[in-house]
């Protein structure tokens, strides 16, 4: 009986052990705004960079092949500019991460988030101070396009299938659709109270906006272009992310300054649910994650640190201290 009941136990260890997660692996990037900063992260030996930079970065993003990086923000020294240069920066990176971008170039108004196309030939940078999308040649390196949206563009997400660009507009309760192809707006959806980020399943099907004013996920069905619903979620809600299998939205809930949130909720689209939260770290406000959809990444503002989030468990198993005041957060195999 002994031998039985050891042999059970050996059976259920072993399943235990397969079960565990491998390790995450990857890179983890940061936009230290209030430290004038990114932050890179190493996940496989946990070691942590900060790299000072000559702009407030408010949002950085890996290209679409994983070559460069690209960090938006405004010029720390814009004040002693002369009249007629942009205190805007879009700075490029090649990975991995060395000490100063490959080039910058100049953003009119404010930006705000950044994103490639497929091809990692163009960039979109969100301007709130005109009203627009500047779209970007990097090969040239030479801005081509101005693309009218809302008012006070913000957060923009890429389709999966590449061809649509969808704007988050803060002031006009809107999101901006976009045809990536002609460059050119070609609706726009009514969402509700201060949309801040967008984001897509992996099928494209459906899109999310973090509706900042309302504590609540809107659910976007991007085929008639229409908002179908609100997931209530923590206070502030600001960026998320769609697991890549579809089955669970991670919503960064920042709350206030005075008064942070430190949640992350867990959205089932399907059921339009919040079904879990995460206690992360104050200000949770950014939000990626890893390929295989195994780990979640997010960061925290007030906290100045980033929170590795179980997928399966809906835990945290690590955290990191970056620089000072992370917003945007970017991940790369």
């Amino acid at each position: 009986m002994r031998k039985l009941i050891s042999a059970s136990l050996l059976l259920a260890f072993s399943l235990a052990a397969t079960s565990v997660l491998a390790a995450p692996s990857g890179t983890v990037f940061t936009a230290n705004e209030r430290g004038n900063s990114i932050s890179q992260i190493t996940l496989a030996d946990g070691k942590v960079a900060t790299i000072p930079l000559e702009i407030s970065p408010h949002n950085v993003q890996v290209s679409a092949d994983g070559k460069r990086l690209l960090a938006v923000g405004m010029n720390i020294h814009a004040g002693h500019h002369g009249s007629g240069q942009s205190a805007g920066e879009l700075q490029v990176f090649d990975l991995p991460l060395g000490g100063k971008p490959s080039f910058v170039l100049p953003v009119a108004g404010h930006p705000g988030h950044v994103v490639t196309d497929r091809d990692s030939k163009l960039a979109f940078v969100t301007d709130a101070g005109n009203n627009a999308v500047q779209v970007y040649d990097l090969a040239s390196k030479s801005q081509i396009a101005s693309i009218k949206t809302g008012t006070y563009p913000h957060g923009l997400r890429l389709s999966p299938d590449g061809s649509t660009l969808y704007v988050a507009n803060v002031k006009s309760d809107s999101v901006s659709v976009i045809d990536v192809p002609s460059l050119k707006e070609t609706g726009r959806i009514a969402v509700g109270n201060a949309p801040v980020q967008v984001g897509f399943s992996a099928d494209g099907k459906q899109a999310y906006v973090s509706l900042s004013a309302e504590n609540a996920l809107g659910l976007i069905d991007t085929s008639s272009r229409k908002l179908t619903g609100k997931v209530k979620v923590g206070r502030n809600p600001i960026q998320m992310y769609a697991t890549p299998d579809g089955s669970k939205v991670f919503v960064a809930n920042q709350g206030s300054s005075k008064q942070p949130d430190d949640r992350v909720s867990v959205v089932d689209p399907a059921v339009g649910k919040t079904i879990a939260e995460v206690k992360t770290g104050p200000g949770a406000h950014g939000v990626a994650i890893s390929s295989d959809g195994q780990y979640v990444f997010v960061s925290n503002i007030e906290a100045g640190s980033v929170s590795v989030i179980d997928n399966r468990q809906h835990s945290v198993v690590n955290t990191y201290q970056v620089g000072a005041g992370p917003n945007g957060i970017s991940y790369r195999d």
